[in-house]
């Protein structure tokens, strides 16, 4: 071999070396990933490589390292009957993702509570599991619902989905021009208290516009949009618009792109892909800064992109965001970084206001 070769291949490896070691401090997380109980059974479960689009073996291929499993429940009546429904719904999704860290993959996920979990967890070789509320409603008018979510693990909820809810108006009365209490009720203005108080971050992401401006306003921290993305390049209900974007970027929070296609484009042909996706992502980081912006998926609940179709895909993320520019730290950011600081913020001043 040639001198002149062998110094080549040395400053070649050594280069890789160098990406490598860089890459691993970059925790991939994804903030919303939706779950049926039916892939949480002893016969049928995440260890599995099911036909959801994450599991374990997806998450194991792709290098996603954190999935955030949402207990999510369709808006339904408010009344007493409703409330016992959704119920019922809510607990058997805790129960499953119970299941699935404690009893079905214990050596291969654990559940994270806060950011210390998350690292230390990614670092034992673990997949790490979080969860988010989408929709209140199952909590009914019982305010104490709150305490019990967050000790069940849960650290964002949103409180509402698409319908209003007894806490909150939704984005979806844009489609119908509707509206329950101009925003928040008495009782959401209430439970938006009590998750700064014990420590879960508020999830703007389907609340209507008025009632995202006075969750910001009432909160003590920083508030999160779970799987949003810019209105500025797509005119969607769901999509956060530069003044909600502004809102964010002052109250220190974040902003999780959503790879859902509808909420990306408009475009009937050919099918969103990732050009798409890192187009809100370069909008809303010109727009309020790296340090408020996000990914998710919203895997199983309707997102996915040609590029990103499932968790074992999620590298090609990240080669797309090198590919726009975007350095390791600021890679890191976006991928979770952002996340994890807020949830440390929320974390922090719930203890301070639990020790006033």
């Amino acid at each position: 071999m040639k001198k002149t070769t062998l110094i080549t291949l040395i400053i070649s490896t050594s280069l890789i070396s160098c990406t490598n070691s860089e890459s691993t401090s970059i925790i991939t997380i994804d903030t919303h990933d939706d779950i049926n109980v039916a892939n949480f059974t002893d016969s049928l479960n995440y260890t599995m490589n099911t036909e959801t689009q994450v599991n374990l073996p997806k998450m194991i291929a792709g290098g996603l390292d954190v999935a955030w499993f949402v207990v999510y429940t369709a808006q339904g009546e408010l009344n007493e009957m409703g409330y016992e429904k959704a119920k019922e719904n809510a607990i058997a999704k805790f129960d499953a993702i119970d299941r699935l860290v404690n009893q079905y993959a214990p050596d291969q996920i654990e559940l994270a509570l806060n950011s210390d979990d998350v690292r230390r967890i990614h670092a034992s070789g673990k997949k790490v599991a979080m969860i988010g509320v989408e929709n209140a409603y199952p909590m009914g008018i019982d305010t104490t619902n709150v305490r019990k979510y967050w000790e069940r693990g849960a650290r964002y909820v949103s409180l509402a989905h698409n319908g209003h809810s007894q806490f909150s108006d939704s984005n979806t009365g844009e489609f119908d021009n509707t509206a329950l209490h101009g925003g928040l009720s008495d009782l959401g203005k209430q439970v938006v208290e009590l998750l700064n108080y014990y420590g879960l971050m508020i999830d703007i992401s389907h609340p209507s516009k008025e009632a995202i401006r006075q969750m910001i306003e009432l909160s003590k921290a920083p508030v999160i949009a779970s799987h949003s993305s810019a209105r500025g390049l797509r005119d969607h209900p769901r999509n956060l618009d530069d003044e909600q974007l502004n809102w964010v970027k002052e109250n220190g929070g974040v902003i999780q792109t959503t790879a859902l296609g509808s909420f990306l484009t408009d475009r009937k042909d050919p099918p969103p892909n990732m050009d798409d996706f890192m187009d809100h992502i370069d909008y809303m980081v010109d727009k309020i800064g790296i340090d408020h912006v996000g990914i998710s998926s919203d895997f199983d609940g309707g997102g996915g992109i040609d590029g990103w179709e499932d968790a074992s895909e999620t590298m090609n993320v990240t080669a797309a965001l090198r590919e726009r520019g975007y350095s390791d730290s600021e890679i890191e950011k976006l991928w979770g970084g952002n996340l994890l600081r807020v949830l440390d913020e929320v974390q922090e001043i719930a203890a301070k206001l639990q020790s006033q």
